[in-house]
């Protein structure tokens, strides 16, 4: 019970905890084995060893910074390998050189200093190797009864793995895997090397039930071309975290989590290109819409490391403009930088209120993320999707231009090409509002930046699958054949801001998406990955059921990115310019006329009208699916202006509670 108790705290000591006790151990060790050697040498004779007695301080005071100098202490104390050998020979050496200059140099001692010199570093590399041994055994002699894992990758990564997880209880390494030849039928840190191809035989004579990745720096296709060769075996696949971040205790051995579905997708990011991420934030007054959402925080995080001198964050939701704010501040102070965080409750409905915060605060640049994109649901709230993405897109693109804001970006979305759906309807008219506000006038660029789905965003499958998965199934697809777009949300917001930056006005921007991705072999692949199987005709003793439950309100098949063909590229690979056709702004303040009516009405059909009259190719695959519409419930006429609000743009101008900018 002491031993485990023992055990325990020396595991849970931090990093630097850990290093101070190897040091002062270490130090002990040398005084120990200098004292015997001279005793050795001199046979027993103490009046010659309290003579060289000047010799403990040094070596007190000399031995552990030079051990350090040779990296010694830059490993946890559970890594034993030929780093650690190496390290204890370089500088024990160093240690045995400065100890014989100085005896040689002070007293002249040189025959019997050599002597003593050959057996302090000897004794010395025994003692500092064997302690490390004996600790080693002592945290790792626990735990070795837990789940059997093989190790992909034989490398750095994978020897500070196996040693990290060698006091814990949940995981015993037996096997590496890797394919480098002169690793192959090798035996490293106690286990056999073995090539990925002697996998499937050794699962099952090993009890191996999970493989962790440990494969840092293979490309991101090498890595999905490694998961691939994976999926398909009886156990589950997992990463580790960021081998730095495991060493100096920032992330747990525990921490290990499910290969993410960007390891499937095999894409290689496009290192950005520093100029346009800078041009358009780098010390000016920004502003993100929707802070708080799945984009918007993502967009928030890039650009406070690109040193705005303001960054102004409008959102709706005052839990997520909490949360964001928050994490920001955190981000700052870490940083050290100067960065002037406003944090504003406000909706884009509310132009004044808009156009307060652009004009007091300055702004330069406005990236416009605050939509509402859940098809479902905008298709059962169809007023508020036309008010909050075309009306409010509106609101804030004129508070903009009167505010003299220099650049205007507009997050759209693969679902605004020949829509069938209100929401993808609704952000094409955003993009057609945009498009007509750059041709009448000229002090703000206006751009759009259209993609597919984002990973891990709120309403996307893969956190969806990932949680049906681990409640036993089943997991639900709408479609045995809908595919759909991805990119990670980090990947998306940095093309965002690259592309804000090559505005001219008007522009719509499209983002390379790659190729599209089946969502069924998704849902079968991250079933495989987690070690489990898809029960089905062909498997009636699997372990997941994948359901098909029909296509939902106005749901796709499959996304485009395009209207027509016409796209040229642009100063970097990923992003296009598309040539689309627009409409001139007569029409589109007659049209906007026309949706604030039907708004303020709460007229359902007049609204849905409005889109296909206005929106090229949006074709309604259902019937009206809004609740309160079909509830019966509409807005009486002869209601007070205050419930139904301005009926024209005229008259909304009117009402504005601030004038224009001069």
């Amino acid at each position: 019970m002491v031993l485990v108790r023992l055990q325990s705290r020396l595991i849970r000591l931090s990093g630097t905890s850990k290093r101070l006790i190897l040091g002062l151990c270490d130090s002990v060790v040398l005084i120990a084995v200098l004292v015997g050697t001279l005793l050795l040498v001199h046979q027993g004779n103490w009046s010659p060893v309290q003579k060289s007695a000047w010799l403990i301080p040094l070596v007190a005071l000399a031995g552990v910074p030079l051990l350090a100098s040779q990296g010694l202490y830059s490993a946890i104390i559970r890594f034993v390998g030929e780093e650690m050998l190496f390290a204890v020979l370089r500088g024990v050496t160093l240690l045995t050189a400065t100890i014989l200059a100085a005896d040689i140099l002070l007293f002249g001692n040189t025959g019997a200093s050599l002597t003593a010199g050959i057996v302090f570093w000897a004794f010395a590399v025994l003692g500092l190797a064997g302690s490390r041994l004996t600790m080693r055994a002592l945290v790792s002699s626990r735990g070795m009864q837990g789940e059997r894992v093989a190790i992909y990758g034989a490398g750095k990564a994978g020897l500070r793995l196996v040693t990290a997880l060698a006091g814990g209880h949940e995981s015993t390494p037996v096997l590496f895997v890797d394919d480098n030849p002169v690793l192959r039928d090798r035996v490293i840190a106690g286990l056999p090397v073995a090539a990925s191809t002697a996998l499937p035989q050794l699962i099952g004579d090993l009890g191996i039930r999970r493989v962790l990745l440990a494969l840092p720096s293979v490309s991101r296709r090498k890595r999905q071309e490694i998961i691939a060769s994976l999926e398909h075996l009886p156990v589950r696949v997992q990463t580790v975290p960021d081998i730095a971040d495991l060493l100096s205790g920032l992330a747990r051995v525990g921490d290990v989590r499910d290969v993410e579905v960007v390891d499937l997708l095999g894409r290689e990011a496009v290192p950005p290109n520093s100029r346009l991420l800078d041009a358009c934030i780098a010390g000016k007054s920004v502003m993100v819409s929707g802070a708080g959402g799945s984009i918007g925080s993502e967009l928030c995080r890039q650009i406070i490391r690109l040193k705005p001198a303001r960054l102004v964050l409008l959102e709706l939701s005052e839990s997520a403009l909490f949360s964001i704010d928050l994490e920001l501040r955190r981000a700052i102070a870490e940083e050290g930088v100067d960065i002037e965080l406003l944090p504003v409750l406000g909706s884009v409905h509310h132009r004044a209120r808009v156009y307060q915060v652009l004009r007091n605060f300055a702004v330069q640049t406005v990236y416009h993320a605050a939509a509402y994109k859940h098809v479902p649901l905008v298709e059962y709230n169809l007023i508020e999707g036309v008010h909050n993405n075309i009306i409010g897109t509106w609101h804030t693109a004129e508070a903009a231009c009167d505010a003299g804001v220099g650049t205007f970006v507009l997050v759209s979305t693969d679902k605004a090409v020949l829509p069938t759906n209100v929401m993808g309807a609704t952000k094409r008219f955003a993009e057609l509002v945009l498009q007509a506000m750059s041709v009448r006038q000229s002090s703000t660029r206006f751009c759009m930046v259209r993609f597919g789905n984002v990973l891990d965003s709120s309403g996307s499958v893969v956190p969806v699958f990932r949680e049906q998965i681990r409640r036993g199934g089943p997991v639900t697809v709408t479609h045995r054949d809908i595919v759909r777009y991805f990119m990670t949300i980090p990947e998306a917001a940095q093309l965002v801001l690259q592309a804000g930056s090559m505005c001219q006005g008007g522009d719509v921007f499209v983002l390379d998406m790659g190729k599209p991705v089946r969502i069924a072999d998704l849902a079968r692949r991250m079933i495989n990955l987690m070690g489990l199987t898809v029960r089905d005709d062909e498997n009636p003793d699997g372990d997941i059921v994948i359901e098909y439950t029909g296509l939902r309100p106005a749901e796709k098949l499959y996304e485009e990115l395009l209207i027509g063909t016409n796209v040229t590229g642009t100063g970097h690979p990923m992003i296009m310019r598309a040539m689309e056709e627009s409409m001139d702004w007569s029409r589109i303040q007659h049209y906007i006329e026309q949706f604030l009516q039907a708004s303020a009405r709460s007229d359902c059909e007049r609204a849905r009208e409005l889109l296909v009259e206005s929106v090229t190719g949006y074709k309604p695959t259902n019937g009206l699916d809004d609740l309160v519409w079909n509830a019966g419930l509409t807005v009486p006429p002869g209601a007070p202006p205050g419930l139904t609000g301005p009926a024209t743009v005229t008259d909304l101008a009117s009402r504005r509670a601030l004038p224009p900018a001069n």
